[in-house]
């Protein structure tokens, strides 16, 4: 009795092992990330100035962080700077370092609007502001404006009722992590809007426009409090060398408001330590960092007569298998995808959907290019059921994974 007990135990084990087993089915899929070879082959026949920021941005897309910052320096020609010893010595008596996020946090609590700025190549960027969402909607933050939202006529009108952000949401937006802020805004019950100005003119015409933008977001909800997400010097206050003002100082002009401004871009981690400022490695920071003097005064982001309240100190990324470490931080885990059983000629791209997201039109959770089958594939998931798609951009397979 006790054997026949064992053997039937054992087949409903291998019976139960087979079912789990991820069914593969080929499907008709096309993407537009490119592959790295795409990129580069790009590179090398483009004769415009700024084809490195345009290659660069373009991996940031396709969720590759370290190409992405290989060619912002390339785009930038940086060059390595470094600080005596005895200028080190006086930065470290003179400041403190404190948290960011704790510090951003209860400055919140004083303001009724903040504007954070992000460098378009840098996805981590993304991944900060996003880390700071649930925290700052608890203190009352519970409208967020993006400059990459689509406006006008490219504008994504049922984006709130769909939940997640499509390829046609924004140009930068196609960077999983940047659709993943959006996701997450949209889950803690954010109301997002888009104010950049897609009429024409650029630069001081450009500012104005988005700072009338949202202020007639802010004239309609006077009351509530709001996060803006920009990029580059747009959130500066002060006189600006080439616009008079960026959208921040436009905003203060037209609505009174006087907005807390953070830098994330001047001191972040360049493709190697040794073109990080000088001041960035000076301080040699653990975590996203704010330095305060004795008087408990933000050390501020300042060019010539313009400035943000508040400049944001970023560690260097830790690398694995290529992948950065903090893709399998705040509540991600490090999900190993087998491509054993994948009859595909490499390298493939390998997108990971969450399951009910149309995987034709959707932002991917992840993407992660695969050269060969001994490659490690490592995405950053959460909790969930997915819809993996693997591609070498002529054939194409998806099978479900459950991450627990």
């Amino acid at each position: 009795m006790k054997q026949t007990f064992y053997i039937l135990s054992i087949l409903l084990l291998l019976n139960s092992c087979k079912a789990s087993k991820n069914k593969i089915e080929k499907i008709d899929f096309k993407t537009e990330y490119k592959f790295s070879s795409e990129i580069e082959n790009k590179v090398s026949t483009d004769t415009v100035p700024w084809k490195y920021q345009i290659s660069a941005a373009e991996y940031a897309t396709k969720g590759d962080y370290k190409n992405a910052l290989i060619h912002w320096d390339l785009a930038m020609r940086a060059g390595e700077k470094e600080y005596s010893k005895s200028q080190v010595d006086s930065i470290n008596q003179t400041y403190t370092k404190v948290n960011a996020s704790d510090y951003i946090i209860e400055q919140a609590k004083k303001n009724q609007v903040i504007i954070i700025n992000e460098a378009h190549h840098n996805s981590y960027h993304r991944v900060f502001t996003k880390s700071l969402l649930q925290k700052l909607y608890n203190n009352g933050y519970t409208n967020l404006g993006l400059e990459a939202l689509g406006n006008g006529e490219y504008l994504d009108s049922i984006l709130k009722n769909r939940k997640y952000p499509i390829l046609t949401t924004g140009h930068y937006i196609k960077d999983p992590q940047f659709g993943n802020l959006v996701r997450d805004a949209l889950e803690i019950g954010y109301n997002l809007f888009a104010y950049e100005n897609f009429t024409e003119g650029n630069g001081k015409k450009r500012e104005i426009e988005q700072a009338k933008n949202i202020q007639r977001a802010i004239d309609s909800k006077p009351n509530e409090k709001f996060l803006i997400h920009c990029g580059f010097d747009h959130a500066l206050e002060g006189t600006h060398q080439s616009w008079e003002k960026a959208m921040a100082g436009r905003l203060t002009e037209y609505t009174g408001i006087n907005p807390l401004t953070i830098n994330q871009v001047m001191y972040s981690e360049k493709s190697n330590y040794k073109f990080n400022h000088p001041l960035l490695k000076a301080l040699d920071v653990k975590e996203p960092t704010i330095i305060i003097d004795n008087k408990y005064n933000p050390f501020k982001y300042e060019r010539k007569d313009a400035w943000t309240d508040i400049a944001v100190f970023h560690p260097s990324t830790n690398f694995v298998d290529n992948r950065p470490n903090w893709l399998f931080e705040n509540g991600n885990k490090k999900v190993s995808i087998t491509l054993n059983d994948i009859q595909l000629e490499f390298p493939v791209m390998v997108l990971a959907y969450m399951k009910g997201e149309d995987i034709n039109l959707a932002v991917p959770i992840d993407i992660i290019e695969v050269l060969n089958k001994k490659e490690n594939c490592n995405l950053g998931l959460k909790k969930g059921i997915y819809e993996i798609v693997v591609t070498n951009g002529k054939e194409s397979f998806k099978f479900e994974h459950k991450v627990k």
